[in-house]
């Protein structure tokens, strides 16, 4: 069998001008992307995953768009309203804000390229921290994240919905200032803990002090109600011990006197019990007294003048 070489040629030359065509006429777009399909520079309509022909070399792929979340990690610097550089990484996650066409024609037509669009989003980001940064104090920042990461996503997610993306979720990871802010952030707050264990120091002695005061206050009140209760006691005692031997007196006065019995002898009797009180308690060894009868004459008539003095007393009070 004789092979035609002109046919094979023919055929040859004819089947490379359909491969061509059909190179021309197919695109594949990936999983998780969208194609953006262009007519003579026009949009044309999208392209979804998988095979999809186009009119070949009219019609080509702009721009393959992904569905995909996508991340940046981001480092820069603030400055404080205070004036304390404060240096922040953080990592930002966004992605097309969904996949219906107008979304991915903002995000297919928006910017020139990729690296203009990165460059755009992370600026923006920087800046509303900055913005929010610059009316703190150094001292507030790091208590701030959370109120640092709702201010971003406040400021930028209408940005970002013209541009067809969303902010998925911004973290600040790291947030730290120069060593020598750093150095005198542990300067105050050691003095801070200074200061404050002062204070304590200072409230616990006045405490104690004040409830030993207190204490000594009360004991001595303790001590003056005892004593002036042992007063009044002892008041009380010695007029009961009066009254009694008012009334032992007045007892033995009247038997004396109903049995004829002079009362100077009983002031008498009285009289040697005192000299017999005053020797049983003196320091001395000798006590002296008149002892004569013209001694114990004297003494009677005393006691008889004593004793009719008090009943010339007694008569006028009556």
């Amino acid at each position: 069998m004789t092979v035609d070489i002109e046919l094979i040629k023919t055929i040859a030359y004819g089947a490379i001008p359909v491969v061509i065509l059909l190179a021309g006429s197919i695109s594949v777009i990936k999983q998780g992307h969208v194609g953006v399909a262009v007519l003579f520079g026009k949009f044309s309509r999208l392209l979804r995953p998988g095979l999809n022909f186009r009119i070949p070399f009219v019609e080509r792929v702009f721009r393959s768009v992904s569905l995909q979340l996508r991340s940046s990690e981001l480092e820069f610097q603030a400055i404080t309203g205070d004036q304390a550089n404060v240096n922040f990484k953080a990592l930002i996650i966004f992605a097309v804000a969904d996949g219906i066409e107008e979304t991915i024609l903002k995000a297919a037509f928006k910017f020139v390229d990729e690296r203009s669009f990165m460059q755009s989003l992370i600026r923006s980001i920087e800046g509303s921290i900055r913005s929010f940064v610059a009316i703190k104090k150094q001292s507030e920042i790091l208590a701030l994240r959370r109120e640092i990461v709702d201010e971003v996503n406040s400021y930028i997610e209408h940005e970002l919905q013209d541009w067809g993306f969303h902010l998925v979720a911004l973290q600040i990871n790291d947030i730290s200032f120069d060593e020598a802010i750093l150095r005198s952030m542990a300067q105050v707050v050691a003095s801070n803990n200074m200061m404050l264990a002062a204070q304590n120091e200072a409230q616990a002695q006045y405490i104690t002090k004040t409830r030993v005061a207190e204490a000594e206050a009360q004991a001595k009140r303790v001590v003056a109600q005892a004593e002036k209760d042992v007063d009044q006691l002892r008041g009380e005692g010695n007029a009961l011990l009066r009254k009694q031997i008012a009334l032992g007196l007045a007892d033995a006065g009247k038997t004396m006197e109903s049995n004829g019995v002079p009362p100077e002898f009983m002031l008498y009797t009285m009289w040697l019990d005192a000299m017999k009180l005053v020797a049983s308690h003196s320091h001395g060894n000798i006590l002296s007294f008149d002892g004569s009868m013209e001694g114990f004459d004297k003494t009677m008539r005393q006691m008889n003048q004593l004793s009719n003095g008090t009943r010339t007393s007694n008569g006028a009070n009556t």
